[in-house]
């Protein structure tokens, strides 16, 4: 999942021939998705789990298993609010407390344009590492 999150990053850097459309709209829809619309008509939502695993930030709560970088446990997560960041995106604040991502809209693009397979491969990659989108069970004291 790292791999292609390093690649999407490239693209966005302007390694990449995709165009990306002038942002139309973008939306909370409800703590839990997100709406993004693009001048030619594309539209993308987007779960706050799938924005949350895929933050742009280095940090990110993430766990380094095997050279794989994993962030697990956020099924439920949701968005707390938005604040824009310039002309060229917006930064999401979660109710995990993550913060640090800034969301260029270039890179909901990109995440929108291949969702599936990102997906795919991060629910691959907990599985590989016996991991769960469920958050863990609360201590017991």
């Amino acid at each position: 999942m790292f791999v292609i999150t390093r690649l999407i990053c490239r693209r966005i850097h302007g390694t990449s021939d995709v165009t990306v459309p002038k942002l139309s709209g973008f939306s909370i829809l409800s703590p839990k998705h997100v709406e993004v619309e693009y001048a030619d008509g594309t539209k993308f939502k987007f779960s706050s789990e799938f924005l949350r695993v895929n933050s742009p930030a280095a940090d990110g709560k993430i766990r380094s298993i095997g050279g794989d970088k994993v962030i697990s446990g956020r099924r439920y997560v949701g968005i707390m609010s938005a604040e824009p960041v310039g002309n060229y995106g917006v930064r999401l604040v979660f109710d995990d407390l993550h913060r640090t991502g800034i969301y260029p809209w270039d890179y909901f693009y990109e995440l929108g344009s291949n969702k599936f397979s990102l997906m795919r491969n991060y629910i691959k990659t907990l599985q590989k590492h016996r991991l769960s989108r469920e958050p863990p069970p609360p201590r017991r004291k």
